[in-house]
């Protein structure tokens, strides 16, 4: 999916800082707040699997074309964030998911994969987007195409906000930087073959304390495409792009890194073995961030781990029971 990974220009700064909030001592929960089992029972012994195995990427357990994101924001975003999403931005409104008794993950499509909101902050996640897309480490923005830019600014002004300002790159391709009502970037491209929706996919702008050292992790342990660099004038960078089918993550490296945000974004790939995900980490020490567990009451097994910048990187087993093997077994 090379259109997310072209025509990607500069953002202007912003400013939005929130607090994370704390789990209670001992309970163990996503970033969302829902509250998983352990599951050591589920892990390969030791021995149980080649050196080769371990080594090899995560990429080969890959399931579905696309990886899915998260977007958290502060409760009281919740209603606004859904007008942006679905109507500003016209992405697909999809059944919610029903956390806890008072978390629920609200669901938008794009293309074969999602964007997730889930509003409150939880965890010791840090949640700082000052300078926008310099200001520091982490998911700094989100890129989404649209074929008619007409189109696009009516249904701004119809979910009751500000039209976006268009304007040629040096590309010639025109493109619009808004920011959500949380305070994330956004970037807007026009491209006439585009999918409308942006059913082609979405680009997720990471910036990155160390090139070489997140260019291995995305392409040598999770094992997604390497796509060739991309040199944008207006960012003053270089994006380096890794492809998951319609997900294009674009890693480029800005600012000084004094306002890392792992938090308002991260990253899903749904897998055929997490446990095979699990073992895969420890051998290469990656970061954890979530043990190796079931998520109770959906038929997940999920393991979470942090890049080097500490943004989470998501892995789901869905199981047969499940509401997405559910939704698949019902629409082959």
């Amino acid at each position: 999916m090379g259109r997310m990974a072209l025509g990607l220009l500069g953002a202007a700064a912003i400013t939005a800082c929130a607090s994370a909030q704390t789990s209670p001592p001992g309970r163990i929960t996503t970033p969302e707040g829902a509250v998983m089992n352990s599951a050591d029972d589920l892990a390969y012994k030791p021995g149980q699997l080649t050196q080769e195995q371990l080594m090899s990427s995560t990429g080969d357990l890959f399931t579905g074309p696309a990886a899915n994101v998260f977007r958290r924001f502060p409760r009281d975003k919740t209603e606004a964030m859904v007008k942006f999403y679905t109507g500003a931005l016209a992405l697909k409104s999809l059944s919610p998911i029903q956390l806890t008794a008072t978390q629920q993950m609200i669901l938008t499509g794009v293309g074969h994969g999602q964007v997730k909101l889930s509003a409150g902050q939880q965890g010791n996640r840090k949640y700082d987007l000052e300078g926008g897309y310099a200001g520091g480490t982490g998911i700094r923005f989100f890129a989404f195409h649209y074929p008619d830019e007409a189109v696009v600014k009516q249904r701004f002004r119809e979910a009751g906000f500000a039209e976006p300002v268009f304007k040629k790159g040096d590309d010639g391709r025109t493109v619009a930087l808004v920011k959500d009502p949380g305070g994330f970037d956004i970037l807007i491209l026009i491209s006439k073959d585009a999918k409308d929706h942006s059913d082609d996919g979405v680009g997720v702008g990471i910036n990155v304390s160390d090139l070489e050292r997140s260019r291995a992790f995305y392409r040598e342990f999770v094992g997604l495409k390497e796509l060739p660099p991309i040199k944008s004038s207006l960012l003053g960078t270089t994006l380096y792009p890794y492809d998951r089918g319609e997900t294009t993550l674009l890693l480029y490296h800005l600012g000084d890194n004094d306002h890392p945000d792992n938090g308002s974004a991260g990253i899903q790939y749904v897998v055929s073995d997490s446990p095979l995900v699990d073992a895969k980490a420890k051998a290469r020490h990656i970061a954890v961030e979530t043990p190796l567990n079931k998520l109770k009451g959906f038929d997940l097994i999920t393991v979470w781990l942090n890049d080097p910048d500490g943004v989470t990187n998501y892995y789901a087993q869905v199981g047969p029971n499940s509401r997405t093997a559910r939704a698949q077994a019902a629409s082959n």
